[in-house]
Order: structure tokens, then sequence, then C-alpha cells
């Protein structure tokens, strides 16, 4: 909707809406720019200080997938007017130990009643302008590297239906409230030529890489059996246990993709799974892929060669 309203010419602005980026930049200094962003949704578990922790780590992802360093917050409130302040005391705790985790301050925010709950952040990050990592530079040849696993939106629809297995909640949990710091200080801290970079949240992997493509004008091959799935979320997808997402996002971005013979329905469904605090989807220099996931490992960040970068061609995205 944005896009159909009058345009603001601002030179300072360095990553606006244009290319459905993750966070806008805007220049302050000549080597510094403010990265921000905002998330807020719904509780997708049942603990109340487990979701805030959510929360939190997904709003910050944004900064550190432009390449930022997260340095204040404002949190998002909706809450039903007869429900328990316990249990929001509980959310905005989880949330406060996601920020203390990241350095990110929380410096106030801002809360309206709602019959239904709703909690996130406005966060503002700090970058160097020249070493910000937008969606639009992928080169054909590049290597496209994964990190996490897919699967959180089925598991949080089988949680809703009570249907998840206590060890795909925990995996699914563990995922959402690990931040992707660590990812980003071996890519901030390392050589490596990284290209171009986006976090995979509720557009799912195939949304968040068609973004990626077209911003770049490259095209995708992606090797579905590298993709890293969590427990049960296949499970999940064939128990149809199919968030309504999931639809929304296959409806929109299935059209730009191709998929080779032997690619199994579930995991192409998976695909355009909406995830929440989700991994980085990495456009790397060939010749340094292997050196950053080994370091992105050995930071205990899991990390996987999930494809390359190719030329323009028709479909963009080709599952192989």
């Amino acid at each position: 909707m944005l896009g159909k309203l009058a345009r603001q010419h601002d030179p300072n602005v360095l990553v606006g809406f244009d290319h459905a980026d993750d966070a806008g930049v805007y220049q302050i200094a000549p080597d510094q720019a403010l990265v921000q962003t905002v998330d807020f949704f719904t509780p997708v578990v049942d603990d109340p200080y487990v979701f805030g922790q959510i929360a939190a780590t997904n709003a910050l992802s944004d900064v550190y997938a432009m390449g930022g360093r997260p340095i204040t917050s404002l949190a998002l409130v909706c809450f039903p007017e007869k429900a328990d302040l316990e249990i929001l005391e509980r959310i905005l705790a989880g949330g406060l130990s996601k920020m203390i985790e990241a350095g990110c301050t929380v410096i106030g925010g801002h809360s309206i009643r709602d019959e239904e709950t709703k909690f996130g952040y406005a966060v503002t990050g700090l970058i160097n302008p020249k070493k910000v990592l937008a969606n639009d530079g992928a080169r054909p040849g590049d290597a496209l590297v994964f990190t996490k696993a897919l699967g959180t939106g089925v598991i949080s629809t089988a949680i809703k239906k009570g249907e998840a297995q206590p060890e795909w909640i925990d995996a699914a949990v563990e995922s959402m409230t690990t931040l992707n710091k660590p990812a980003a200080d071996v890519i901030q801290q390392g050589e490596f030529r990284i290209r171009s970079m986006t976090d995979v949240t509720g557009f799912g992997l195939i949304g968040h890489a068609r973004e990626m493509a077209l911003a770049s004008d490259v095209s995708f091959s992606l090797q579905a059996g590298s993709i890293p799935v969590l427990p049960g979320a296949l499970e999940c997808i064939r128990a149809g246990y199919i968030p309504g997402g999931l639809n929304n996002n296959r409806d929109f971005a299935e059209c730009v993709v191709g998929y080779a013979d032997g690619v199994p329905q579930d995991v192409r469904s998976l695909l355009f799974d909406p995830q929440t605090a989700g991994g980085l989807l990495i456009s790397v220099a060939s010749e340094d892929s292997t050196r950053l996931t080994q370091s992105l490992n050995q930071a205990k960040v899991r990390a996987v060669h999930v494809g390359e970068v190719v030329a323009r061609t028709k479909p963009l995205i080709m599952i192989r």
C-alpha cells in the first residue's frame, strides 16, 4: 500500500521500501546510519515469557539481516482490558531478556486495549553506510547459505490445535528464541564477500528468496534436500496443520517457482511456510562460501549451503 502513495525524496534514505527489504536505512553522518524496523504479532506459544522472547528475537532479526547492530527498542503492546496483568508482565520480561542478550536498550513503548493480545517492538540500530547488506546485491555465481531450519509456522499451527509433540515444540521454540546475533557477528567481523542478505520470516523461504532475486535481477537454484527442516515440520504438513499464511504465500509466489521431478509435495509446501524469527539467507561469493559456513558452524550457528545464484531466467526460482 505504501507504494501507492506519493513518494518522498530524501537523499539520506539509503534503503526504503522500494525493494521490500528487511529494514529502512537512514544516513545521519558520513560513516553512520540508522537501521529501523518494526514487528509485532499474536502469540505463537502458550507460555507468555517464551512468547515475549520470540517476539523480541523476531523484531531484532531485521536489523541483523541488514548488517546492523541494534541499540534501542520500543515495546508495542495490545492487551485485553480484563486479562491478568501478570501475563503481560511475563511477556514483557521475556522480551526484555532477549533485548538484554542483544545489547539493545528498551527505552519505552506504547499500549492499547485489544481483545486479542499482540506484542512486538520497533527497533533502531546503527550501521556503516558502506556496509549495508541490502537484498539487491546477489550476483550470478554466488553461493546461497541458509541458517536455522524451516517449520516454525506449521509447528505453531499444530501447537494451537493441541497436536504438537513435545520434541517438535522444543525444537521450534529453541529456533524462535535464538538470536541471529552470532551469525551477524561472524559476517561483520569476517573477511567474506557477502553480496546480499535477508532474514526468512513471514513470507517463507520462497517469498524472501523471490524478493532477493527480483531486487538483484538474478535467479536462484535451490537444492531441496539441503534445506534444513525442524523435527516434526513435515509430519505437520502431512497431517494438515497448514497455517493460512502458508497458503497465502504459495498463492502469491509459486508462479515464479519450478520444481524438478522428485521434489516431494510436503517439501514443496514447507518452502512457503511463514517463519517466526527465522534464519538468514545469504548470498556470498562462491569462493568464500565454505569458509563462511565453517565460521558460522564454529560460532554454533547452524548454516548450510542450499543453492546458487544464476543469471536471470525462467523460472525465477528452481527447486532441484
